[in-house]
């Protein structure tokens, strides 16, 4: 009877030579990136987004030490001296009373940049919370916040200045905090529409989403629910848009102030030493030259900027 249980001549069961298991190789994931780190490679790369950075950087540090750049007095003036062309000593030249430009175009970056960045803050505040609470309530609460936006959104920013400014001039012993305040409310009051439509959209997008839906089912409440799941989510393309908007209001302030309704003397700004530079434009156009270009690049500074944090933050325009 043949034992089906044998094995070759030679070889037994514990001699068989037994093959190596192979275990499989295992490859370290990468941790997934969130939107910000990616949008960060994606900018460190990017020449643009360095030199408006650096542009702005520069611009804003003549705003908070302009004494760091002009170590003159930009109130002193030397009518002798009255529309002389630049030289080595006034290296812009001198205004219509004698006044260093140069020195007058650096702390005129003060007042401009002071109105833009704080205009842009609060119409960045104030279209954030309508446009959230009118998407995320919805219903009348979203009707009636809509239509309050739609009718500010009708009225041109500068156009509605205009009117508020003449309707309200400021006093002749206004403080210069006065003056400033009241452009950057002017401002904001008919700047805030736009990111306010901007939130509510990006905040309907997302307010079904699973993860709110899931914060809400283990009873999260509003309030954890709009500022720890909505907001950090949707915050980022009203972000971008103020970020281009904030040299908008730079252009505003100065076209206020050189038509004479913005910030008046004594304070200095680039909108102020372009209105003196228009009454000696053919005669001597140093005199608006420089403010003109310094206010064309600190606008252009921040739309470069701008755009390449929007394109960072939408990959479709990568």
């Amino acid at each position: 009877m043949t034992d089906t249980n044998t094995t070759p001549t030679g070889t037994t069961p514990s001699s068989v030579a037994q093959e190596p298991t192979m275990k499989p190789t295992t490859t370290a994931e990468a941790p997934a990136r969130s939107l910000t780190s990616d949008a960060w490679l994606y900018l460190r790369r990017r020449p643009l987004f360095w030199v408006s950075t650096i542009m702005i950087i520069t611009l804003v540090l003549m705003a908070i030490a302009p004494s760091l750049f002009a170590h003159g007095d930009p109130y002193a003036a030397d009518l002798s001296q009255s529309r002389a062309e630049p030289s080595a000593e006034a290296w812009f030249g001198r205004d219509i009373q004698g006044a260093d430009i140069y020195t007058l175009t650096i702390y005129g970056a003060r007042a401009s940049i002071l109105v833009g960045v704080l205009t842009t803050i609060a119409t960045l505040l104030i279209g954030a919370i309508v446009g959230t609470l009118a998407a995320y309530f919805g219903g009348i609460w979203d009707t009636l916040l809509m239509r309050v936006t739609d009718v500010f959104f009708a009225i041109p920013m500068l156009l509605g200045g205009i009117l508020f400014m003449t309707s309200f001039p400021n006093p002749p012993d206004a403080s210069f905090w006065v003056v400033v305040g009241k452009v950057v409310l002017v401002l904001s009051l008919f700047g805030w529409p736009s990111i306010a439509r901007l939130m509510r959209g990006a905040i309907l997008q997302i307010k079904d989403s699973e993860y709110v839906m899931a914060a809400r089912a283990l009873g999260a409440g509003t309030g954890r629910i709009i500022f720890r799941h909505l907001l950090p989510n949707a915050f980022a393309p009203a972000l971008v848009v103020s970020t281009i908007n904030l040299g908008t209001f730079i252009a505003a302030e100065a076209t206020l102030s050189f038509l004479g309704i913005g910030l008046t003397s004594p304070a200095i700004s680039w909108g102020l030493a372009i209105s003196t530079g228009t009454d000696a434009i053919y005669a001597a156009p140093h005199i608006l030259l420089f403010p003109s270009l310094f206010l064309s690049i600190t606008v252009l500074a921040f739309i470069l900027l701008g755009d390449a944090v929007r394109d960072a933050f939408d990959p479709k325009a990568r």
